[in-house]
């Protein structure tokens, strides 16, 4: 966990956003998919997506192991003037709360055990909104993790959710922000 917050947490002292303040664009383009409620922005770093939630009317919890990610949240959201809860915890060790969110996003965080803890937390209905990198990044750019852990296999995250009803599921290089990225994405359904 030290490691991991360390390195989170110097990603974003500066001054400026890592990310920048702008939403996902997967998250921006099919926010129309996510039913309003209790929602988790699972791995939130700096807030953008947690932000961006609040202001489209969603109750958001955003989960972070950087204290410096998350205190810039808090400032960025009270600067446009909206509400999120946050909560500082290492996600190996974190629980989330049987059926308790309507909705859960996870960016760019993958631990595969991981997964029953997100299906385990929806509410019957509720939806997940997921993307990260796969496989092919390594072959498109540099940015990303080092790990190869860290990748998606093709076609894995629909079977992650094969139990699920999919509602919207993208799968190879697409060029975001500028520059080429190897993911996949789904929003999906807990039956």
């Amino acid at each position: 966990m030290k490691s991991d917050q360390k390195r989170w947490d110097e990603r974003f002292r500066g001054k400026g956003f890592a990310f920048g303040k702008e939403p996902n664009p997967f998250l921006k383009k099919h926010i129309h998919l996510l039913q309003k409620g209790k929602t988790l922005d699972i791995a939130a770093g700096e807030g953008r997506n947690a932000i961006f939630l609040a202001q489209h009317g969603f109750e958001v919890d955003a989960v972070d192991i950087s204290w410096v990610g998350l205190k810039k949240a808090q400032k960025l959201a009270r600067e446009i003037g909206v509400k999120i809860n946050t909560t500082f915890a290492d996600l190996n060790t974190y629980q989330i709360e049987k059926e308790k969110y309507d909705l859960i996003a996870n960016f760019y965080f993958l631990r595969r055990g991981f997964i029953p803890k997100i299906k385990k937390g929806l509410k019957k209905g509720g939806r997940v909104i997921f993307e990260t990198y796969t496989l092919e990044q390594k072959n498109v750019g540099a940015e990303g993790p080092k790990d190869p852990k860290y990748f998606l296999k093709s076609n894995e995250l629909l079977r992650l959710f094969e139990d699920f009803r999919i509602l919207f599921y993208r799968e190879g290089v697409f060029k975001e922000g500028g520059r080429k990225k190897a993911i996949a994405s789904l929003i999906a359904e807990k039956r």
